[in-house]
């Protein structure tokens, strides 16, 4: 058994052993283990504190175990806030306690197949989501918006967050073997959580930066049957009860400003300031936005470009 931690309360349940402030290696953790008492480790798991200790927590603190090692992790893990870990060498099993929650470790083989398979179900996930992330789009640029394509988008974006958050889970998990894992994922998840905080400052009622993380916060709070439900997420776009999907919109133009390269958030939040909505913007000549501050010819010029560019592109794509 390791407990990670090694503060006065881990301390005030300890019970022989002896101390040992080693620098942390496998090699030493493994010798140690070979002896039947507790090793405690320091917060940060980089020194080795004590060995062959016995732990003497509670026996009032419930427990659901029956082996006398794991009801021992479970009982110190309810009692102090620290890590226990709980090795099996008969089952090959690998318990982590902490708090209420338990977690049994599976094998790295396991892991990654399982990892692999989260990973597939983001792809398609995510392949959904620029679907309708281009339809909303394209609805913008010929100002046909409703607020169902903007909760298309949102109910997108927050399933592919969840599945992201699973595959986190076995990244954790796998350590230095989930190394490929991790960039898979980050390449399937870029600019997700900015292109769903943009879409909510497009269209939310009040434009602040943190009345924006409230809402995702909101929608990342939802169970699935709430999220699946499309009036729920319209709600919280709208703030509002029973809201009207067909319901048209004009977004403020955060989303499309920020694809075109080299303008700063700055310039994009002070265009929005500046003309309101998305159509104004696309409407303007490049020398309507020299009035925006930092906006010179030159990057006037590369806005009006940039807009005519993605409008063009994104009709074609719908109509080919």
């Amino acid at each position: 058994m390791i407990l990670v931690g090694d503060g006065p309360e881990v301390l005030s349940i300890c019970s022989g052993g002896f101390l040992l402030d080693a620098e942390f290696s496998p090699q030493r953790l493994a010798e140690l283990a070979k002896m039947d008492g507790a090793i405690i480790l320091a917060a940060d798991a980089s020194r080795i504190a004590r060995a062959n200790v016995h732990l003497v927590p509670s026996p009032n603190v419930f427990t659901s175990e029956t082996g006398t090692r794991h009801r021992t992790a479970e009982r110190v893990a309810r009692s102090i806030d620290v890590p226990v870990i709980a090795v099996s060498e008969d089952m090959s099993v690998i318990t982590i306690y902490r708090n209420d929650d338990k977690r049994v470790l599976e094998t790295v083989a396991r892991l990654l197949g399982r990892a692999n398979q989260a990973l597939s179900t983001l792809e398609r996930y995510r392949d959904r989501l620029d679907s309708v992330t281009s339809t909303l789009t394209a609805s913008e640029v010929e100002d046909l918006v409703t607020l169902r394509d903007v909760v298309m988008v949102l109910q997108r974006a927050e399933m592919v967050r969840r599945i992201a958050d699973e595959i986190e889970g076995y990244i954790v998990q796998l350590g230095t073997d989930g190394r490929l894992v991790l960039l898979q994922l980050e390449e399937l998840m870029a600019g997700v959580e900015d292109e769903r905080r943009q879409v909510v400052r497009d269209y939310h009622p009040e434009d602040t930066a943190p009345r924006a993380a409230g809402v995702v916060a909101a929608l990342a709070s939802l169970s699935t049957d709430e999220l699946l439900d499309a009036s729920v997420v319209a709600g919280l776009i709208l703030d509002t009860e029973h809201p009207d999907l067909d319901f048209g919109l004009q977004p403020r133009g955060y989303r499309l400003l920020s694809r075109i390269p080299r303008i700063p958030d700055t310039t994009v939040a002070a265009m929005v300031a500046r003309f309101a909505s998305l159509q104004k913007i696309m409407r303007s000549e490049a020398e309507d936005f020299l009035v925006v501050p930092d906006v010179d010819p030159v990057l006037a010029r590369a806005v009006k470009d940039g807009l005519t560019r993605l409008a063009e592109t994104t009709i074609l794509d719908r109509y080919s």
